[in-house]
């Protein structure tokens, strides 16, 4: 099956990459910085905030009103 004008490039950019790779040890190449990203989702986030602090307001203003 021929290669797609698209994929040759993709191809030999790859080769170019690691053909400048070779014999050299892993510690002297360049990583790339990974990014932290959080397990958790900033909407579940929200809602345990919503639910822990609203639960706490909710429970300050009802002892401060109905003693």
């Amino acid at each position: 099956m021929a290669q797609t004008p698209q994929q040759r490039i993709s191809n030999q950019k790859f080769a170019k990459v690691n053909t400048a790779k070779m014999g050299k040890p892993e510690g002297t190449l360049k990583k790339k910085q990974q990014t932290f990203k959080s397990p958790v989702s900033p909407i579940w986030l929200i809602l345990l905030a919503f639910v822990v602090f609203g639960g706490l307001i909710f429970e300050l203003i009802s002892r401060i009103f109905f003693r």
